[in-house]
């Protein structure tokens, strides 16, 4: 059921429970208050438009007083959305139709970053086909593009694109046919990225006018390993050594 009446008595299962397995926007009103009755019909549009992906519960204030002096309602309408057992967003006031749907948005996953989350090729082109410019999307389909061997069409996708990891990208296919770096990036390819980034880091200091295209596919090995990875720390140390 998307929208359903809660009672202090069923809030702890139909709203925080609940929302562990999907979210839950509360919607506090009253019959007496006019902007409630404007703002109801937009959220159970929303929520009946994204068919069971969030559910929208409805508290009188009225029969149940209790629970809205524990949550600090003092106007209404008052919205809260909950996910995982606690609050995660929230708004007071009659909101345009227009916002409510910004504010479901929030919560609930849309389809393009649904079929960026699956990642395959076939997922990764019907986003940029519903949302052209989602550049998460280009540089994913671009960097598996690459993998597939289909350099062309990874750097039509990755050029220009922001982003260390879509720059790498770019740079790695400028130097693909370079023998010298076939081995660093075979041991990046492998997944062993600590030893792959420690020779391309030896080969800097003489790579004369690949230095700043090393430099960018070492910044993006270095991004997917994290800000606070103890190697990354160090290997962005000995990179400044070896530019300068």
């Amino acid at each position: 059921m998307t929208v359903i009446d809660v009672t202090e008595a069923t809030f702890q299962q139909e709203v925080v429970d609940r929302s562990r397995q999907v979210p839950v926007v509360v919607d506090f009103w009253a019959e007496w208050c006019g902007p409630c009755r404007q703002l109801t019909p937009a959220l159970e549009a929303a929520a009946n438009r994204r068919e069971g992906a969030v559910v929208l519960a409805k508290v009188d204030t009225d029969a149940n007083q209790r629970l809205a002096q524990s949550f600090g309602i003092q106007g209404i309408p008052a919205v809260k959305a909950f996910r995982d057992g606690a609050i995660v967003d929230e708004f007071v006031g009659a909101k345009p139709p227009t916002e409510v749907e910004r504010f479901f948005d929030g919560l609930v996953p849309s389809e393009v970053d649904q079929l960026v989350a699956a990642g395959d090729e076939a997922s990764l082109r019907r986003a940029l086909e519903l949302e052209p410019a989602r550049t998460d999307a280009a540089a994913a389909l671009a960097h598996l593009l690459h993998a597939q061997g289909d350099e062309a069409g990874a750097l039509e996708l990755a050029d220009g694109l922001p982003g260390f990891q879509a720059e790498g990208l770019v740079s790695r296919i400028r130097l693909a046919g370079n023998p010298t770096y076939a081995e660093a990036f075979a041991t990046l390819d492998s997944g062993d990225t600590e030893r792959g980034v420690d020779a391309l880091l030896e080969l800097m200091p003489g790579a004369g006018d690949d230095k700043d295209d090393l430099r960018r596919i070492v910044v993006a090995a270095l991004d997917r390993l994290g800000v606070e990875h103890p190697f990354a720390r160090d290997a962005r140390r000995r990179l400044a050594t070896a530019l300068y």
